[in-house]
């Protein structure tokens, strides 16, 4: 296995990632990923230390379901920003995870991402706790529809829709003046005529029972957890922190920035991912 790795760590971080081998060596690592995960890749996050400060509220559930106002200013932010969202490509971190699964150091993953550069990056093994930007449904009769064909209808819908994206944020869409709203109109499903919502979990909703099954169930086949990127802020991330916490396994955390439950980690990592895993990888193969 090669991986190219970064020209260097923040001090003391080199000692870190030796300890992080340690630890994980031998072991079947279930890894959990959040936003901090692709940051490296140029999409942002709600938490990190970059982004804290000049925080917006996300789309919450409630109000995309019974607010058509709210529908139409997502869907207009989002035709803005989903070009930049989609041409994201997987950095060192979701390169070197694959790498790790495929050697058989990586059990699988479970993510709170919707950016799919898991996928692109060659994981085979992914559970998706919040769904995926890459499709769309409809709320009335469940059909699907993939997010790029949605957005040539969005566009022959508004032909004269071009103004300034102002900033892109985590879940694929774009802040936009409030001007940019006035006109904009909202495809309908093409099977039914019903409501349109992307395919993932908004702030307010629950991630779908099976999925979380499935995440605990991947989890009881690891002897290890390795938490990446994420603050833990939220539940639906850790959960998992916590059951393995009472299952006594160890635990690693690679993040920057506060995070929650730190305390039952065995071992932290203050550093990007995208420094830390690639070394990681390459100490694991060397064994």
């Amino acid at each position: 296995m090669t991986l190219s790795l970064p020209p260097s760590l923040v001090p003391g971080a080199s000692e870190d990632v030796d300890s992080l081998a340690s630890l994980l060596r031998g072991r079947r690592t279930v890894v959990l990923t959040g936003a901090g995960c692709s940051t490296e890749s140029g999409i942002p996050d709600y938490r990190g230390p970059g982004t804290r400060a000049r925080a917006r509220n996300p789309i919450q559930h409630r109000e995309f379901l019974h607010k058509p106002e709210v529908r139409a200013r997502y869907w207009a932010r989002s035709l803005l920003g989903w070009p930049r969202f989609a041409s994201a490509r997987p950095n060192a971190a979701h390169e070197a995870l694959a790498a790790l699964e495929r050697e058989g150091h990586v059990r699988g993953l479970i993510t709170q991402n919707v950016d799919r550069l898991h996928h692109a990056a060659g994981s085979s093994r992914i559970i998706e706790l919040h769904g995926a930007l890459a499709r769309v449904r409809c709320l009335d009769c469940g059909g699907q529809e993939a997010r790029g064909a949605l957005q040539a209808r969005l566009l022959a819908l508004n032909p004269d829709f071009n103004h300034q994206v102002l900033e892109l944020r985590p879940d694929g869409d774009a802040e936009l003046s409030s001007e940019a709203l006035q006109s904009f109109r909202v495809p309908a499903c093409e099977g039914c005529g019903g409501t349109l919502k992307p395919d993932v979990v908004f702030f307010g909703d629950n991630v779908p029972a099976p999925t979380v099954a499935d995440a605990f169930s991947l989890l009881e086949e690891g002897d290890a957890l390795m938490v990446v990127g994420s603050s833990l802020a939220i539940y639906s991330g850790y959960r998992f922190l916590a059951r393995a916490a009472e299952r006594h396994l160890p635990i690693a955390i690679v993040n920057i920035g506060e995070c929650r439950g730190v305390e039952m980690a065995d071992l932290r990592v203050e550093a990007s991912a995208g420094d830390v895993l690639p070394r990681l990888a390459q100490a694991l193969v060397r064994g």
